[in-house]
Parts: structure tokens; sequence; C-alpha cells
């Protein structure tokens, strides 16, 4: 799959159920684009309403830290005015952790994937809260300090 279609799919979505569904069914949390593994976190809202993802719980961008800057986003659009958001790709091979949580969410909305070895499977809301806590701790790699240092000569 090609991230450029991937991301044009999700113009489709005309409510935030629509947006985790299509997501759902191209495979997401886990997609290969290309042939390289990749973790599937989107952040934005529909018409006032935000969505995003979580990971073991925390909100992606927390559970991510500084390497949120090491993964590719892409700015998307919904059918709908003032809808939208980022599709943030993580590179599966940068991620440490051999098992995770994935959820999808917004207000009273939810959909949750265990990740074990990089294969997705679904899980209820109830078996969601019950494998938070015993989730090992979820680590991604960021940058090195030597490319952190060169980053801050850069930015000064």
């Amino acid at each position: 799959m090609k991230v450029e279609g991937f991301v044009a799919s999700l113009k489709n979505a005309e409510t935030i159920e629509e947006l985790f569904h299509i997501l759902e069914n191209k495979g997401a949390p886990v997609i290969e684009f290309d042939g390289q593994k990749t973790l599937v976190v989107v952040e934005g809202d529909f018409e006032g309403i935000p969505f995003w993802t979580e990971i073991n719980g925390k909100k992606a961008n927390f559970a991510l830290g500084d390497a949120m800057l090491n993964s590719a986003s892409v700015p998307f659009k919904c059918k709908k005015p003032y809808t939208g958001g980022n599709a943030i790709f993580v590179d599966f091979g940068n991620i440490e952790t051999g098992e995770f949580l994935v959820a999808y969410k917004a207000e009273g909305i939810l959909k949750a994937f265990y990740i074990k070895n990089g294969a997705s499977e679904k899980v209820s809301e109830e078996r969601y809260a019950e494998l938070i806590d015993k989730m090992p701790e979820f680590k991604v790699k960021g940058f090195s300090e030597e490319q952190m240092d060169m980053m801050g000569a850069f930015f000064g």
C-alpha cells in the first residue's frame, strides 16, 4: 500500500466513527507501506470534537516522546468542513516494545487493539481496560544524544 492512497482514503470519512472504521479496514494501527511495517497514529478534530490515539492508555504524543520528531506526519482533511487532522507514521523498526495497546479515541468512542510482535488484534473496551496495567513500558527509539546535540546547534 502507498501512503498517498491511504491518506486519500481518510478524506471519505463523514464522522469520527467512519474515520476509525476506514483506519481499521485499511489494517491500522499496523500497516505495511512499501514493505515497511508502520504504526499509524491519528489526531485532530471533527467539527470541534477532538479525536486522538492512545498507546497503553497515554496520548500518543506523550507515549512517543521525541520519537514523534523522527516520524512522518501527513495532514488530512475529511468531507465535512472543519474536519481533519494528522496521520503520524512511526517506523515499526523503531519500536522497542514487543507488546502494547493502541486505541483510537474520541468522546464516547473507542477502537482498541492489542499489538504483539507486530501483529494487531482488535479487543473490546473491557479487554482494553484489563490489559492496560499489564503492558510493559512502551519504548520507541528517539533521537540519539548526538542527533539532539546537532539539532540544538542547528536550531540554536
